[in-house]
């Protein structure tokens, strides 16, 4: 099991407990507010058989007056539409003014809710109510309890993601110079050496050509601690013609690959210019060509197709390799992703870095099948 499905892991367990925590806490809510709708039915039950009390008791009509209102009181907060035998509706415990039309839409509303509603007799002849505020905020509070978690769960996920981001990034710069330090110091003297065998008259032309081959391959890992001196700082960007770049990568990894593979530019016009850094979009492209060579096992096909589609130029690098599986897609340009048993897993994540931080461009999979092959493409802005 490697990081990342470790990583899905604890997602998903995640999940599911906040998950259960919601579930939890809006079962409760639920039972709360069931609870308090029939503790207040109870209420207005209690305020209808109050109500044909004093219109049986023979009360004079302060009395009556004074019982009503001790009644309203034990009901504070619940608003009740009164109808008598001819149809008059009265409001009561309202917050507002209430006329005619309201009411009946509040009739209406309990109606079409499914609730029956109390009788009693007089001027309360139905009895129509409707639930409390406090029944209503209890009701609404696993859904705003629902968003608010989100909410923290997304800022704290945002807040986390950026810190490592940040992190991996100074790591990765500090990585990439440390890189080009150690290697500068080598490098410079195998250069003295290799003039140092230049000078001597009694090599054989062999022996020359061996020692050219040599500086040729200083001169690779020059640009290789050049590229990785360049990491954590802002490169120079310079026109460039991408087919052009295209055709020197590919020119270079033909040498090194096996002689059954093939390999084919295609673009739509030429020039193509794009604002680049010359050292390393070429590592992009020639690790792109690399990873292609290793999903083929020495025999198959690579193809950059380069165009240009309004503002923007795409290179599609194509190949008839192994292809990545789904349940990796999401996962290639994370660092340490790697199909391969030696690496790092270094080299997709620093291209989408230098793609996307330096070139203001995108690089993605396009497309894959396992044993077809896959598609990753790149994209920059065009210049004008």
């Amino acid at each position: 099991m490697d990081i990342y499905e470790r990583k899905s892991k604890w997602k998903l367990y995640l999940g599911i407990i906040g998950g259960v925590i919601v579930l939890v806490t809006m079962l409760y809510s639920r039972y709360l507010a069931n609870q308090l709708e029939a503790f207040e039915r109870s209420r207005v039950e209690l305020y209808a058989e109050a109500l044909k009390s004093v219109t049986k008791t023979d009360y004079n009509d302060q009395d009556d007056q004074n019982v009503e209102i001790f009644i309203l009181q034990k009901i504070e907060g619940i608003p009740v539409v009164l109808e008598d035998e001819e149809g008059n509706l009265i409001g009561e415990n309202y917050d507002r003014e209430v006329t005619t039309k309201f009411l009946e839409k509040e009739k209406q509303q309990f109606l079409d809710s499914g609730k029956k509603p109390i009788e009693s007799r007089g001027y309360s002849r139905y009895i129509y109510y409707r639930n409390s505020k406090l029944l209503t905020y209890i009701k609404l509070f696993p859904i705003v309890q629902f968003f608010m978690l989100g909410a923290f769960i997304l800022l704290g996920y945002l807040g986390f993601s950026s810190s490592r981001k940040a992190e991996q990034n100074r790591v990765w710069a500090g990585m990439a110079k440390e890189t080009a330090h150690q290697l500068g110091t080598p490098i410079s003297a195998i250069i003295g050496w290799i003039e140092h065998l230049k000078m001597d008259d009694q090599m054989t032309s062999d022996q020359m050509e061996i020692v050219q081959e040599l500086r040729s391959d200083v001169g690779r890992l020059e640009l290789i601690a050049d590229r990785f001196s360049k990491i954590g700082s802002k490169p120079k960007l310079d026109p460039a013609n991408i087919v052009d770049v295209i055709h020197k990568s590919i020119a270079y990894m033909k040498k090194r690959a096996p002689r059954r593979m093939e390999f084919n530019v295609v673009a739509d016009q030429d020039p193509i210019n794009a604002s680049i850094n010359h050292h390393l979009f070429e590592w992009v492209v020639e690790n792109l060509l690399r990873n292609s060579l290793d999903a083929m096992d020495g025999q198959g096909k690579i193809e950059a197709n380069v165009y240009r589609l309004e503002n923007s130029i795409y290179i599609d690098i194509s190949d008839t390799g192994k292809g990545i599986p789904s349940n990796k897609m999401k996962t290639v340009f994370q660092p340490g992703f790697s199909t391969k048993k030696r690496g790092w897993g270094l080299g997709l994540s620093l291209a989408k870095r230098i793609i996307e931080e330096y070139h203001q461009g995108k690089i993605f999979v396009k497309s894959s099948k396992i044993n077809e092959g896959t598609t990753f493409t790149i994209q920059l802005p065009a210049n004008t």
